[in-house]
């Protein structure tokens, strides 16, 4: 018997209507993802990438095609997906436990092994000692792995990453994807990133 696909993409297309007309930003798109993998999509401003995430995430409906998770057809937003956008989204009257711990709250999961967890992800990141503190208190670098750690609390099967160094500056986006990069392997996640930056897919 053939084993699924960890993801699966078929023939995904999106028409968006405006006042203007029609705007094809997908046609007909097919592709797999198997578990584990990191997938970079590369394409400039505009190409239809952030898309491509909306619709796997479930939070918009393409206009043809489908999307699988395991072989279930994804018709709404669903646990098994994590989505880090392109800005960091933090609460800044929120300490950077509090920030990472917001996901787990909204799903009514916070536990005391939940909550050891999350200390364990800050910890072995190099956030530990930075829990109480709040957001402006961070580099931009830094508060982008608290977002990845906000992101990974909630133990996701598949990341969505959306230009998520695009708001750093180049020396920063260098460590922090290299960073980011390391931690996905360490936690051996499945990853979707999209990116107009060729050197930072690679």
């Amino acid at each position: 018997m053939e084993e699924k696909k960890f993801v699966e993409i078929k023939n995904i297309s999106m028409t968006y209507h405006t006042l203007d007309g029609e705007t094809k930003a997908l046609d007909n798109l097919s592709f797999d993802i198997n578990k584990g993998e990191i997938v970079t999509i590369v394409g400039p401003s505009g190409c239809g990438k952030s898309t491509i995430l909306s619709i796997i995430a479930g939070l918009i409906k393409p206009s043809s095609g489908e999307v699988f998770i395991y072989g279930e057809k994804i018709k709404n937003t669903t646990k098994a997906i994590g989505y880090m956008f392109q800005s960091d989204h933090l609460f800044q009257w929120r300490t950077i436990m509090e920030n990472v711990l917001i996901g787990l709250e909204i799903q009514k999961k916070v536990t005391l092994d939940s909550i050891k967890r999350v200390e364990k992800l800050l910890d072995t990141y190099g956030l530990g000692e930075f829990k109480n503190h709040y957001p402006n208190q961070l580099s931009g670098g830094m508060r982008q792995r608290v977002a990845l750690i906000r992101t990974l609390a909630i133990e996701p099967e598949l990341l969505l990453l959306d230009e998520p160094f695009s708001a750093l500056d180049y020396q920063s986006r260098l460590a922090v994807s290299d960073d980011i990069a390391g931690i996905l392997k360490r936690e051996q996640k499945t990853a979707i990133m999209v990116t107009h930056d060729i050197a930072e897919a690679i």
